[in-house]
């Protein structure tokens, strides 16, 4: 265990770097994945546990890294309220969080710089419906039904390879106020969409909320950040602070 300490960083600087640092590099990850597996599962839950965080504290997304641009997917649950008569409604309505990375250099991706577009789950279900020939488009305007709407926008879109081989996942970012526009590109295979669309399958009860209801009915709900989508309006300010 010693000999494995001294070649491997430790796991709270490679989880600062990944998920706080200016940037990511793809070797970090694989380090933090190899080490975590290798001290078991088992202890972080422990650990986790003896602080009284285990549900709120835990980060696993499903990664792609790319020549051009890296993309994480990550459900957010929803948070609840419980009314004076004991009942919990959906305070707010959970998402599959996708995060997109430029790349600055050779598996080394800028964090500062990222983007994010929250996946409502009708647009979840418009995704892991896709065929091999199939495609997608998203738009998430945070001023829409006001004034200002068109000012600043997001687009997604998931467009299948004409071969069949994948897709590509593209992001337009346009902020006319500040006269910017970024675009993002993140080519998956065939497996790699299948890892997406098997894992939004998974986690789209939970974003709904319903695993409360099968699994937990009188269980307080805990209280979990919830992120916007373009379905509710008033939940989109995360998505577009960074």
């Amino acid at each position: 265990m010693m000999k494995l300490a001294r070649l491997l960083p430790s796991r709270s600087q490679l989880s600062e770097k990944l998920l706080y640092g200016k940037a990511a590099d793809v070797k970090d990850a694989s380090q933090l994945y190899a080490f975590t597996s290798r001290a078991g599962i088992s202890n972080a839950r422990e650990n986790s546990a003896a602080k009284g965080y285990i549900a709120d504290r835990i980060f696993a997304p499903y990664s792609v890294y790319k020549g051009k641009a890296a993309l994480s997917v990550t459900p957010v649950l929803p948070t609840f309220t419980k009314l004076d008569s004991g009942t919990l409604v959906v305070d707010r309505r959970g998402v599959m969080m996708m995060k997109f990375l430029p790349a600055i250099g050779e598996r080394k991706y800028d964090n500062e710089k990222r983007q994010m577009f929250a996946l409502s789950p009708t647009e979840v279900g418009s995704m892991i419906s896709l065929g091999p020939k199939d495609s997608c488009e998203f738009f998430h305007d945070p001023s829409m039904l006001s004034s200002n709407a068109g000012q600043v926008r997001k687009s997604l879109t998931i467009k299948a390879h004409a071969d069949g081989t994948g897709y590509l996942i593209s992001l337009n970012v346009v902020n006319n106020i500040l006269k910017t526009k970024e675009f993002f590109t993140v080519p998956v295979t065939t497996a790699e969409f299948a890892v997406m669309k098997t894992a939004c399958s998974f986690a789209l009860p939970h974003i709904l909320g319903w695993d409360r209801l099968t699994n937990h009915p009188s269980r307080e709900p805990r209280r979990t950040v919830g992120l916007p989508s373009k379905v509710d309006p008033q939940f989109l300010d995360l998505e577009w602070d960074k």
